[in-house]
């Protein structure tokens, strides 16, 4: 049971049922993550799938430092930022903490996102740097800012990973070097926020040890050197670099990294490299689930004891299809936010068992986290079992968006409360439960319809391979309900028959009032349903 702080009129504050835990003072990301790697020298710390490109736990302290040196040989001065347009490659953590130990800020951006998209990012961030793979730096080499190019021949205007290292070796020490301190910023993730337009979110070095302190708290002795993670999630996102790959390294376990999703390959890497833990999205469980190429792999010889699914809420009724086909694989689910630095709560706690947070919640609040709910018309703090918008606090909180005070200020209060955008409660025994985002509500004759209930719904027809539901304006009733669905090669049904099932399942106002077929749905690359992109084709089409 959570501890319930009543602080003056009506403020309810929820708190970790567990103690604080201590964050350390005087470290850099770097310094906490790969602190004690000497003890484990020889350990493979990051191997790359496809290839089988491995870094042990020396060559990710050598390399990292040979970097940062390298960067600040180049000229790179503390809060300068480091724009890297890479594909998730075993050489990748060390990029991003060379970044970071050199006093730079990292800032991951798609390298398969179209030239605008990350020509935005490096000028927004002011970026002094680009690391990039040779697909990449087609995209960015007209920008006019130098590059690092990792991978591939030689090209004009780039400098070679390679040569810079061995460069490096051959300099002296830059008469640059400053001190990093854990106040520094040492990351700044882009992301839509509590609103659409992409922000860069301001990280600092304690930022992210704080995090970490805290989703960690639960990892004992026993499990430091064990873990096997699957770096799948793409690592330019927090949850990749934070929540996979410094998480991971800090307990001295491997990540074993891909870089994309293929059913086969997925299930290869999972049973080659005997994964223990494996952090997903619900659309790769879905195709777990369903997909018959699952079939074709002895499933007895997976060595997985958990999955961690989080970006997007999962529906109950796949997590059920989930453990039935993988009865000794543990599903958590998580949340997190890159403004608070990733994980925000979560489940795992092997000394109660492993997670004792009920099924279909987001897990138990963390040590070190302050939680309430606030009634988005109100501003007033709300009770248990009541929805309302998450608010967070804690040393993970965000420095706030760069250059940007106004969505800043519209997100973080004066009592340093980040406002998530999110509905969710908090039951009688501590456990949370996401409802959906406030800005996916559909209020339908001012009725709230949550998009998530409705395609939770929408995926357990047997037909039925993927689904999105999102609002459409609609005269009289202000917003409608509506699906795009993804149906499997052999199914019959009608698009009515589809919202005749829906509507066998939920109350009147819930229906889903118009559903059209799509060959797919489009994701993030976090595994966020793009539903504006819909809407928008929808609107269009009609």
């Amino acid at each position: 049971m959570g501890d319930i702080c009543i602080d003056g009129e009506e403020q309810f504050i929820f708190r970790s049922k567990y103690s604080s835990v201590s964050i350390p003072e005087h470290l850099t990301l770097p310094e906490f993550v790969l602190g004690d790697a000497e003890a484990y020298s020889d350990k493979v710390a990051v191997v790359e799938a496809s290839t089988g490109k491995s870094y042990t736990y020396r060559e990710v302290v050598r390399e990292t430092s040979r970097f940062a040196k390298a960067l600040r040989l180049l000229g790179l001065r503390k809060g300068n930022v480091v724009v890297v347009a890479l594909p998730n490659i075993a050489l990748y953590p060390v990029v991003a903490l060379g970044v970071m130990a050199a006093g730079g800020v990292f800032s991951g951006v798609n390298p398969l996102a179209v030239p605008a998209e990350i020509a935005k990012q490096v000028e927004d961030s002011e970026a002094k740097f680009i690391v990039a793979d040779k697909l990449a730096h087609d995209k960015v080499k007209d920008l006019g800012v130098p590059a690092i190019l990792i991978g591939g021949d030689q090209v004009v205007g780039a400098v070679a990973w390679d040569d810079l290292l061995r460069a490096t070796d051959r300099a002296g020490t830059s008469r640059h070097e400053e001190k990093v301190s854990p106040g520094d910023l040492c990351a700044l993730p882009y992301s839509s926020g509590t609103t659409g337009c992409s922000k860069g979110v301001m990280l600092t070095h304690r930022n992210l040890v704080a995090n970490l302190c805290s989703t960690l708290f639960c990892c004992g002795e026993e499990m430091v050197g064990q873990v096997t993670t699957l770096g799948l999630v793409p690592l330019f996102h927090i949850y990749g670099i934070t929540g996979i790959c410094c998480a991971t390294l800090r307990s001295k376990g491997k990540v074993v990294v891909m870089d994309r999703f293929e059913m086969r390959a997925f299930l290869h890497v999972l049973i080659a490299h005997e994964v223990d833990f494996a952090p997903i999205v619900p659309a790769i469980m879905l195709a777990m689930v369903k997909s018959p190429i699952t079939n074709e792999f002895n499933l007895d010889k997976l060595k997985l004891n958990s999955v961690m699914t989080a970006a997007a809420p999962l529906a109950p009724e796949l997590r059920a299809a989930f453990e039935a086909k993988f009865p000794g694989v543990q599903v958590q689910e998580a949340y997190g936010l890159t403004e608070h630095s990733c994980i925000t709560l979560t489940h795992g706690d092997p000394r109660k068992g492993h997670g004792i947070a009920k099924k279909n919640s987001v897990g138990f609040i963390l040590p070190n986290i302050e939680v309430k709910f606030v009634d988005p018309n109100t501003g007033r703090s709300l009770p248990k079992n009541t929805p309302g918008e998450v608010c967070v606090r804690s040393q993970c909180v965000m420095k706030g968006y760069y250059k940007n005070k106004e969505e800043t200020e519209r997100t973080l209060d004066q009592e340093g409360w980040l406002h998530t955008g999110d509905i969710g409660y908090i039951d009688d025994d501590g456990d949370m439960f996401i409802v959906d985002r406030m800005k996916e509500l559909i209020k339908y004759k001012g009725f709230q319809v949550a998009p998530a209930e409705l395609e939770a719904i929408l995926v357990c027809h047997p037909s039925v391979e993927d689904a999105a539901v999102f609002s459409l304006p609609d005269e009289e009733a202000g917003e409608i309900p509506a699906a795009c669905v993804v149906m499997g090669r052999d199914a019959k049904e009608s698009e009515d028959d589809i919202m005749g099932y829906v509507a066998s399942s939920v109350s009147t106002y819930k229906r889903v009032r118009m559903l059209h077929f799509v060959d797919s749905i489009p994701k993030s690359a976090s595994g966020k349903i793009m539903r504006r992109v819909l809407r928008d084709n929808m609107i269009n089409k009609n």
